[in-house]
């Protein structure tokens, strides 16, 4: 990481939010709904899926979970009023895991509950490693109940994932394959990139060679050679797995996947919360915010 990409980090909590809105507006379908369903429309329209998110995490009392399990009865409803090819994503902590597990549970349940109704899916997302053995434990019973309807995500930077993925393969788990972005101890995170990836690479060929539908969640143009060589090689059937990718991020290679005969899901978020998801993004990906603030300030 370059010195300008570290102070870009760095310098982060002190950007004021007029610019991390700049920023957002590629990551970020809109505050609202109807800003979601029209980012989706397109983007079914241009042959890709997608899966909505609510923006928003840790809700630390029950009417806050509440109505975020409100605002995704609707979001449901929408995606089948409007035919979009279209799954959801929500968060445990949103659901309220930190008041109460059960409690989470029981409210992801009416989610999947009302998906399954209308023939949708609800996938499960992984957060930081804290929440991980819980999030595994509720798709696990879910899954029990509503099968296909369900998916979780397992994150290749943590030291325990290898172990996750062979006891859910006995499963035929339905996974988003990620990287993982929170910021973990070594003792539970691998810190070098290099081994993450390889472990992304060992670690995907144990879930499609095991039948485990897998959606291949990178931008990293090398993993996603890979994946392809590994479909490949398993004479996977494009209905068998599914690249996965953020919206705003390295369109050329999305419509690249798209136009080899791919399918690939793009994550739609939207919410009044964006500011600590545009946050994070820049976190993530301080070169890209670092263009950005270099754009805005006329730097060269």
């Amino acid at each position: 990481m370059s010195f300008f990409n570290k102070l870009v980090v760095w310098g982060i909590p002190f950007v004021p939010k007029p610019i991390v809105g700049y920023f957002s507006k590629n990551y970020i379908a809109g505050p609202t709904l109807d800003d979601a369903v029209a980012t989706v429309k397109d983007l079914n329209a241009k042959g890709m899926m997608a899966t909505m998110d609510l923006l928003g995490e840790e809700s630390m009392n029950k009417e806050e979970a509440e109505a975020a399990v409100a605002e995704y009865m609707r979001i449901i409803q929408t995606i089948d009023e409007n035919k979009l090819d279209c799954n959801l994503s929500i968060k445990p902590t949103q659901m309220g895991l930190l008041i109460d597990k059960e409690y989470c549970f029981n409210n992801i349940r009416t989610i999947v509950a009302e998906a399954t109704k209308h023939n949708n899916f609800v996938r499960i997302d992984m957060e930081d490693n804290t929440t991980t053995s819980n999030t595994i434990a509720m798709y696990l019973r879910l899954k029990e109940e509503f099968g296909d309807h369900v998916g979780t995500v397992i994150q290749a930077y943590l030291r325990r994932t290898s172990n996750d993925i062979n006891g859910l393969i006995t499963h035929k788990a339905n996974l988003r394959f990620c990287k993982g972005i929170y910021v973990e101890d070594r003792k539970i995170a691998y810190k070098d990139m290099s081994i993450i990836n390889e472990n992304y690479k060992f670690n995907l060929e144990k879930l499609l060679s095991n039948n485990c539908y897998t959606g291949i969640a990178t931008h990293d143009e090398i993993l996603v050679w890979h994946a392809l060589s590994l479909i490949e090689k398993f004479k996977l059937k494009p209905e068998q797995y599914e690249f996965q990718m953020l919206l705003g991020v390295d369109e050329q290679l999305r419509q690249i996947i798209v136009d080899s005969g791919h399918r690939l899901r793009v994550y739609v978020p939207y919410g009044k919360e964006w500011y600590a998801y545009s946050t994070r993004r820049l976190k993530e990906n301080p070169k890209m915010a670092g263009y950005v603030l270099k754009s805005i300030f006329g730097l060269k």
